[in-house]
């Protein structure tokens, strides 16, 4: 009789699989618990990853919509010039923009986080009627500390000689430290000759004149930074001076004797107090406090101290800056060369400081008549100008400074000027990336026809400060003569020659409001509306009819002016990738303006308020 064995059941197999034990799951019960245990991780799993995708898109307290009621009043400045109804930040970057629906949609929806916080995912925030949100504005061109400096004794808008030495007067008697102490140097600045009834330079004498004045030494600085007109005290100080100063020059009377003005690198003669880090950090929050008021949140600092830059990375060192600075390194003819022995700082996370260009300053100033000219000048035929550098220099040192990686910056404002730093950007860009070197021409403000055309062809790019031209206008025929002066600030030309620009003010040499770069740019005229040339603008010249009308010459359009106020700034200074426009992925830098400066007439433009600034997706002026 033979014994078969029953077959065995799944059990007993999984039982024999598991050494002799029974699985869980072979037991119903446990079956049940095992899949709920499975059900409840896979649930808490879901639940961590929603509130983890939440935490990472929409639960930031720092997330924000900021958004128009009345349609599309966010100009992003993008490659379209598009507008937009709302921009997404969170924390410090963009990270959406649509209209107003759409963003609600999107993100102010019912949803776990909202049922737990009882509160929406996102904070809407409506700019007033009939204002506008526009990216952070940039400053392309100005002296951060100067501007400082010139408003503990501000010289602007005096009409005579006279009238100067009052105001300076006046400060001394409302300031007892300084009245009880004649040791004390009086520092002011802005004075402007060009508006004076009296022909000529101020003296010494001038202020020596004055009993409360003299004695004391007093040093003021031009409207345009290149001219120091001192009291006889502070000339004795730094007596005796040499007899010629390569680049500039020491004014003298009949007998040779300094009379009280030192023009470009003569300036550099006078000795002066050293300032003190208290002295630059007073200078510095004035000019921050009102660089933010006037909705600046970007300046390209122009290296005419050598000091500034170097006290602005003593700053970053302690903390971000409280506003973003683009500097540039002040060069020295007299030193090495030291291109390749220093490394460009270039801002990262979230650094505010960049030093990545060298500044050259090729020539002086049309307004004191420094600007280095091919012809004479119509109202001094003795003078050309002057280079304040040797032009072999910049044939040496460019390509050296291209090659290690530095941006070149060259102030050149006569035409001669210009087209000498032209021929040595073209010698030195001979097979370089333009692109990646981005040389730059400071001011450009004198050029002849032949080389806005060659400034478009080398892609050099233009600084220019549109609110030159309307301070300039009045004086410039007469310096220049009829024929030559339509070649002073053509910027539609520097345009229709393919070159690309960015606006600055060149503060504290004129005012720091951008709006008022903006007006000038797009009108000729001055806040009152008049020019040489009458309403319609100085040097508006009419072109034939085309399909679109009448275009004047040498006006620029809103668009362009705006971005040469945003997104042509950053790319001056490397940070188009993540400034300049209002994109996702950019940093949140924008300002509310009370207007829009894009369609209202242009009469209304300087009237204009600033609502908010903010950077970094954070308001530093006014209330979000």
């Amino acid at each position: 009789m033979s014994f078969q064995q029953p077959p065995l059941k799944d059990k007993d197999l999984s039982k024999i699989a598991n050494g002799g034990h029974t699985p869980p799951s072979a037991h119903p019960r446990l079956a049940v618990w095992t899949r709920s245990q499975t059900l409840l991780a896979l649930l808490v799993l879901a639940i961590s990853a929603y509130f983890a995708l939440e935490a990472r898109y929409f639960a930031s307290p720092n997330s924000y919509a900021l958004c128009s009621k009345e349609g599309p009043k966010i100009y992003t400045v993008d490659a379209n010039n598009s507008q937009t109804q709302c921009i997404v930040v969170q924390g410090s970057y963009i990270v959406d923009q649509g209209a107003l629906r759409d963003i609600r949609k999107r993100w102010d929806r019912f949803s776990l986080n909202r049922i737990i916080s009882l509160r929406p995912l996102l904070d809407f925030r409506f700019i007033k009627p009939g204002a506008i949100v526009v990216p952070g504005l940039s400053d392309s061109h100005a002296h951060i500390l100067e501007y400082g400096a010139t408003q503990q004794l501000p010289l602007e808008g005096t009409k005579t000689i006279e009238d100067t030495v009052a105001r300076v007067r006046n400060f001394i008697l409302s300031n007892p430290d300084i009245f009880n102490d004649t040791s004390k140097f009086i520092m002011g600045g802005g004075w402007d000759h060009t508006v004076w009834p009296t022909t000529g330079w101020p003296t010494a004498a001038h202020l020596d004149e004055d009993p409360v004045i003299r004695g004391r030494p007093v040093v003021l600085q031009s409207k345009d930074c290149h001219a120091l007109w001192v009291s006889s005290k502070a000339i004795e100080a730094s007596m005796p001076f040499p007899e010629a100063v390569d680049g500039g020059i020491i004014v003298r009377d009949g007998f040779g004797h300094p009379t009280g003005v030192l023009l470009d690198n003569a300036q550099e003669l006078l000795k002066q107090p050293e300032i003190t880090e208290g002295d630059m950090l007073r200078r510095f929050r004035v000019a921050v406090r009102d660089a933010h008021a006037y909705g600046i949140t970007s300046i390209h600092d122009a290296g005419l101290d050598p000091a500034s830059l170097a006290f602005f990375k003593r700053q970053a060192e302690l903390g971000p800056l409280p506003i973003r600075i683009y500097g540039m390194t002040y060069f020295d003819e007299d030193k090495e060369y030291w291109g390749n022995r220093t490394t460009p700082l270039i801002a990262d996370g979230d650094g505010r400081l960049t030093a990545r260009s060298v500044k050259f300053f090729a020539d002086g100033a049309l307004r004191t008549s420094g600007a280095f000219l091919y012809e004479p000048y119509t109202d001094d035929p003795s003078t050309k100008g002057f280079m304040r550098l040797d032009p072999q220099i910049l044939y040496d040192v460019i390509p050296k400074f291209l090659r290690d990686g530095w941006q070149v910056n060259v102030h050149a404002i006569g035409d001669n000027a210009n087209g000498i730093v032209l021929d040595a950007f073209e010698a030195s860009l001979q097979g370089v990336n333009v692109t990646a070197s981005r040389p730059r021409l400071e001011h450009a403000q004198f050029m002849t026809e032949a080389d806005m055309k060659r400034l478009g062809r080398l892609g050099v790019i233009a600084s220019i400060q549109p609110t030159h031209a309307i301070s300039d206008m009045w004086y410039a025929q007469d310096r220049l003569g009829p024929e030559r002066v339509k070649g002073l600030y053509a910027f539609r030309s520097f345009l229709d020659n393919g070159a690309r620009i960015t606006l600055g003010s060149d503060f504290p040499v004129e005012a720091m409001n951008p709006l008022s770069g903006f007006y000038a740019a797009i009108t000729r005229v001055s806040p009152d509306g008049k020019s040489p040339h009458g309403p319609d603008g100085w040097h508006v010249y009419f072109l034939p009819l085309t399909v679109l009308g009448r275009f004047p010459e040498q006006r620029i359009s809103r668009k362009e002016a705006l971005r040469g106020m945003t997104i042509d700034p950053a790319y001056a200074s490397f940070t188009e990738t993540v400034l300049g426009s209002l994109e996702i992925g950019k940093r949140a830098d924008y300002v509310v303006l009370s207007q829009d400066i894009m369609t209202i007439p242009a009469s209304k433009i300087l009237a204009t308020q600033v609502l908010v600034t903010a950077m970094d997706g954070q308001a530093v002026y006014g209330e979000p």
